[in-house]
């Protein structure tokens, strides 16, 4: 009975504490990066011939509507020109992008933003990290739309 007891003390203050401090109770994933910068993430834009194979045929798959519609976004985006690295780089090493560059991702529009990045890693040399990055990617908007009043 008083191991029952004791049981059902630690279970409740258990449960209290982590409604008080529910980073306790989970790993917090988006502090280690998925890439180092630096070396490791200047090796990742090598194309191999394979790979733009890859890349050409997945390219060349997408529903014409979609590829429209995201040729669309990059249109929209443009202006952005090294942004979009420094996005990758941001959803990989956490490198903050500037404000500036910010200031161009949110001009571009949430739904665009997200759809383009969903693209960029379905290409080869980041498609290892497509089911890591979407929390990133959403992560990084709310920064930047945050950091950014239109």
């Amino acid at each position: 009975m008083k191991t029952k007891t004791i049981f059902m003390a630690f279970f409740i203050m258990t449960t209290l504490v982590s409604y008080a401090y529910p980073s306790f109770g989970r790993e917090d994933v988006d502090v280690e990066p998925l890439v180092n910068p630096g070396r490791e993430f200047d090796t990742l834009d090598v194309i191999s011939p394979a790979s733009q194979d890859y890349n050409i045929y997945m390219l060349e798959i997408l529903p014409p509507k979609y590829k429209m519609y995201v040729e669309t976004c990059m249109d929209k985006m443009e202006p952005i020109g090294k942004c979009g690295l420094y996005v990758i780089k941001e959803i990989l090493t956490n490198e903050p992008v500037s404000r500036e560059c910010c200031l161009k991702v949110v001009r571009a529009g949430k739904q665009c933003f997200i759809e383009t990045n969903k693209l960029m890693f379905q290409f080869y040399q980041l498609k290892r990290f497509a089911s890591q990055v979407s929390f990133k990617i959403n992560e990084v908007w709310n920064r930047c739309s945050a950091e950014v009043i239109i």
